[in-house]
């Protein structure tokens, strides 16, 4: 009905930092074998498959060929963890603590619960847990909007002999704040601050979450907090306010607390030059962006990407694209390599403008410097099924795919939602099909609209295969 979705995680685009890792050629060579063997057989085997296919090819495994295949194919939950059980039966293999917190984080990613707490079972059995793991499942519970079992998680870790520290605390407070949860983080921290002692990290964490929120009397509360009871602010505080101040559109505030920092023998850094040069962008006060800049070079602080980044971004808000380029050339003058971030404010202003035919030049261009990212696939794709070229929009689909890039959920969308819109059903089936088989539950928009289409078509047979697969992500309850 629909071809099957074959798991996998796609390899880095070459093979040379395993060269990088090893001293002498004949183990180099062998590593660099096994990886391109075990890669083969996973992007080509159905997870029913895989042991025994594994198993006929005789690979030997070592630590650091498992924790690399795992961070390749983290994308594709089920499929990594058939070769992380298959791995462990090896004999005198035995995973470490990174191979099972990068299994954790895949079986996080789609919602496998209860394998993800029976890996920490096996943890502790072994005696290998520690702090790192429960800070994992923290971040991941609070992205996925399980506040409830976050909490849970920091509160079970006496029960699995690793004691709550101030770094489990602080990993809590900004698994919270990072998911936009920072009333549930100020109040966990208000009823635990004489348990665990704050310091610096932990009112920075409160900070930044006050400050995205946004609530800048509740920022500037944490922050006068801090001080009152003799935490000094460090570089990293300063930077947060300094950002969230100009967020919130009070440079000259934010210009204050940069000389109160330098009083304090703080030294200005990048990221706040960045934040400076940004915000000055946002604002249309281009010449205040560049004195800025040229500010930074005087006082010795050398330009990072990001900077640079900020700077092309202000040119770019005020249509100045040809003044964008020139900042491009420079950084290659400079030895600053450009990166996708970079070349993503330049195609979304180009896009935004109509300027199409440009940005696809410029995407060509980007591809020989720098490696585009899941944005800029899900840029470029839209852009040509908005023009009504589906034909593009797929070329660029499988160059992505031949460059061995994982799509993200956003570039699912956006490609269906044009399938959708040029009534293609059956290749938005094949790509929700493959979404669902990544773990990735599509959305309500996406799938009532395909449904509707289905129903039009009389293809109600599709629509209850398809339907069925989505009743198979994950639901587990909570386990411990």
């Amino acid at each position: 009905m629909i071809k099957h979705y074959l798991h996998h995680r796609m390899l880095y685009s070459g093979w040379n930092l395993l060269l990088k890792r090893n001293s002498s050629s004949k183990p180099v060579i062998d590593i660099q074998k096994t990886m391109k063997s075990i890669c083969t057989i996973m992007m080509s085997s159905k997870p029913v498959v895989l042991d025994a296919e594994l198993d006929q090819s005789g690979i030997r495994v070592s630590q650091e060929i498992v924790e690399d295949v795992l961070k390749r194919f983290e994308n594709a939950g089920m499929l990594a963890y058939g070769f992380f059980v298959w791995a462990e039966k090896q004999k005198y293999y035995v995973h470490s603590v990174r191979a099972y917190h990068t299994m954790i984080e895949s079986l996080a990613k789609i919602r496998q619960y209860e394998i993800m707490w029976d890996l920490v079972n096996a943890m502790r059995n072994k005696g290998i847990l520690n702090i790192e793991t429960f800070c994992i499942i923290m971040r991941k519970y609070a992205r996925a909007q399980k506040v409830e079992e976050a909490v849970y998680t920091f509160n079970v870790m006496e029960k699995h002999n690793v004691p709550p520290n101030l770094a489990a605390f602080n990993g809590l407070l900004s698994a919270l704040c990072k998911s936009r949860n920072v009333r549930k983080a100020q109040e966990i921290f208000d009823s635990m601050k004489d348990r665990f002692v704050p310091d610096s990290k932990t009112y920075s964490i409160l900070l930044e979450g006050w400050g995205k929120a946004p609530n800048l009397p509740k920022a500037r509360e944490i922050f006068r907090e801090m001080v009152e009871i003799g935490c000094d602010p460090d570089i990293v505080t300063y930077g947060i306010l300094v950002d969230i101040l100009c967020k919130a559109g009070r440079v000259d505030e934010a210009l204050d607390v940069v000389k109160e920092m330098v009083s304090r023998g703080c030294k200005q850094t990048s990221f706040i030059y960045s934040v400076l040069v940004h915000t000055y962008g946002v604002e249309n006060r281009i010449d205040d962006a560049i004195a800025t800049f040229l500010e930074m070079e005087r006082n010795g602080v050398k330009a990072d990407v990001v900077v640079y980044n900020a700077l092309i971004g202000a040119f770019c808000i005020m249509n100045k694209l040809k003044n964008a380029y020139r900042v491009l050339k420079e950084m290659n003058s400079k030895d600053v390599a450009p990166n996708s971030r970079t070349y993503n404010i330049i195609l979304k202003s180009l896009i935004s403008r109509g300027e199409t035919d440009e940005a696809f030049t410029v995407f060509r261009r980007m591809i020989k410097e720098c490696e585009p990212d899941a944005d800029t696939y899900t840029m470029m794709i839209k852009m040509f099924c908005e023009r009504n070229d589906l034909d593009m929009a797929f070329k660029l689909w499988k160059f992505m795919r031949a460059k061995r890039f994982s799509p993200s959920m956003h570039t699912f969308y956006v490609l269906i939602n044009g399938l959708c819109e040029k009534g293609n059903v059956t290749k938005a089936c094949v790509l929700l099909e493959e979404m669902i088989e990544k773990g990735i539950r599509p959305s309500g928009v996406t799938f009532g609209r395909l449904r509707q289409l289905l129903i039009k078509e009389k293809r109600e047979d599709v629509l209850e295969f398809l339907q069925e697969k989505m009743n198979l992500l994950i639901k587990e309850p909570l386990c411990d």
